[in-house]
């Protein structure tokens, strides 16, 4: 607690993103607006923050679903901590990118709207982390072997399972080193694409831009992320007690 008392002291925001339009959950409704029990999926996200020692939050949606998200969720729900709204692009990198130009802090937390099980566990875990070394990542260890497959798909190597992490957010850094990545990135966007080279996640950009190493932290097995509709179904028994005591059994 003392830790996390020093912690308030700096400047915070989180990066909330809910842009995408989820075509594999195969649903006309963006899954960040899809209901979960009786509220959307990226309730869930926001509110954590809200309640949290976070200062501010800026919202990346769609350019389309700007106004939507205002009036139904944000005014909706008293989720005053908002104070911006941005319009997302076309990938992931564009929409953070948008979020981080409105940001403007000492820290800032980047999380997908899509993962509604963050806890205030895993934001101050993840927070400590992020200020001892500028730049971490919550995720967990892997449970099953994983296999690098060739072009083929023919398995090509087995690395250990105790140095393969799944990644998760919130990923926490210095606002100045991940600007300053990301800015590096939209400079020579075009000469990734050239080389095919995708941005899957915001550690990444640290990884390719910067000489800095991102650090791990513990996250949380349940800490999923809503992608196809089987997702959603697990999320459902996660939230209601009774349906996760039977899943248990």
């Amino acid at each position: 607690m003392e830790n996390l008392e020093k912690a308030m002291k700096k400047d915070c925001t989180a990066v909330i993103l809910a842009a995408g339009q989820g075509k594999r959950m195969q649903s006309a409704v963006p899954k960040q607006y899809l209901m979960l029990e009786d509220k959307p999926v990226i309730y869930y996200s926001l509110k954590a923050f809200q309640d949290s020692f976070i200062d501010r939050i800026v919202l990346v949606t769609s350019e389309e679903g700007m106004e939507y998200c205002r009036k139904n969720v944000v005014e909706k729900y008293n989720f005053g901590k908002v104070t911006d709204i941005v319009a997302g692009g076309k990938e992931r990198y564009h929409s953070v990118y948008a979020g981080l130009k409105a940001a403007k802090c000492d820290y800032v937390f980047i999380h997908d709207g899509a993962r509604p099980f963050v806890t205030q566990e895993i934001i101050e875990r993840g927070y400590a982390c992020a200020l001892k070394y500028d730049a971490c990542v919550v995720g967990m260890p892997t449970k099953d072997t994983v296999k690098i497959a060739d072009a083929d798909n023919f398995a090509a190597s087995t690395p250990g399972r105790d140095r393969v992490w799944l990644i998760q957010t919130p990923q926490i850094f210095a606002y100045d080193l991940i600007f300053k990545a990301y800015s590096s990135l939209m400079e020579k966007e075009r000469e990734l694409l050239q080389k095919s080279v995708k941005i899957t996640d915001d550690a990444m950009v640290v990884e390719t831009f910067t000489d800095w190493k991102v650090k791990l932290v513990e996250g949380s097995y349940e800490n999923i992320k809503i992608t196809t509709p089987e997702d959603l179904q697990i999320a459902g028994a996660l939230k209601n007690p009774i349906k996760k005591y039977l899943k248990n059994l």
